[in-house]
């Protein structure tokens, strides 16, 4: 009589995320740290039609309010906001606040999921390349994961960027954070698979017949897929970051496509004349990262205890 030997997961049936949902309903930061994700990743896909509902279009300058005569300053108090304009306007220009922050929720939240998922996928197929066929395999893969980290990764990326001209920024960008990003989520999947490859389930596959591929798929990924969900939702708000810092330096999304660091970096000339300008998009920025933060760490405590320790 055969005995068969199952992973963990799929004898209990326990999934990740069963334990992660259970965490969630128990804690209190975490719901609202969910709930304003959701938030902002809702505000970023409905940007088009929030934008209608305000009235105004990200480009669309309004000059009734501004006042010429005060150097384009806004008319009213706390920035110019007014029933027409939710969130007041820019200085100079008189382009409303809401349509440009929601835009520009779409434009930084896209680019920092994107490279998020290219982070992802890279880290995890290397580090399980590397942690389950090892020698020169993984030899090769981890001198080139100590290679990409050994870079300054900001300056490449200011480099990289400002020599770039007619691209789109957008698709560039995303590229060049994403490709900076993977080693380090490499480095955690593969010693997750070093732990893994020998377990007693995965040693029946194989004796069992089952091929390199069947196994990665059916009892290796499984076994990482609670460290590399957290580890996730820790590397968004550092990919948000990056994103609004190359806007800020100027060398990301250009005019007059708005992003959060972009108006951040074009609001300082403002801060003392116009602070709600300054307020209105740092807001936002503070609030997704710091939201992405809470719940990554909850996560993390709860998908991958050992590694929340160390």
């Amino acid at each position: 009589m055969t005995t068969v030997v199952k992973s963990p997961v799929a004898a209990t049936g326990a999934g990740p995320w069963r334990v992660a949902r259970a965490e969630l309903r128990r804690r209190t930061s975490v719901k609202v740290s969910l709930a304003v994700v959701v938030l902002f990743l809702l505000m970023a896909a409905g940007a088009p039609l929030l934008g209608a509902l305000g009235g105004w279009s990200p480009d669309e300058f309004d000059k009734t309010a501004i006042d010429p005569y005060l150097g384009g300053q806004p008319l009213g108090p706390l920035g110019g906001i007014s029933a027409d304009h939710w969130l007041g306007v820019e200085p100079v220009t008189g382009r409303d606040l809401f349509a440009r922050v929601v835009y520009g929720a779409q434009v930084s939240l896209l680019i920092a999921l994107t490279a998020t998922a290219i982070v992802v996928v890279a880290g995890t197929a290397a580090g399980i390349a590397a942690g389950y066929f090892g020698g020169r395999t993984d030899a090769v893969l981890s001198r080139l994961m100590d290679l990409t980290m050994s870079f300054p990764s900001l300056i490449f990326m200011i480099a990289m960027m400002s020599v770039a001209k007619d691209v789109n920024r957008i698709l560039l960008m995303t590229a060049v954070i994403g490709l900076f990003g993977w080693p380090g989520i490499a480095r955690v999947v593969r010693g997750q698979t070093l732990s893994l490859k020998h377990r007693e389930y995965v040693d029946a596959a194989r004796v069992g017949g089952s091929g390199p591929w069947r196994i990665l798929s059916r009892d290796i990924l499984p076994g990482v897929a609670g460290p590399v969900i957290a580890y996730t939702t820790l590397i968004v708000p550092g990919m948000i970051a990056t994103e609004a810092a190359l806007s800020y330096l100027g060398v990301g999304v250009r005019p007059p496509t708005p992003s959060w660091g972009q108006m951040i970096a074009e609001s300082v000339s403002f801060y003392d004349t116009d602070p709600m300008y300054f307020i209105v998009p740092s807001s936002c920025l503070f609030l997704t990262v710091l939201a992405f933060t809470l719940l990554g760490d909850a996560l993390r405590d709860v998908l991958d205890p050992r590694g929340s320790r160390t």
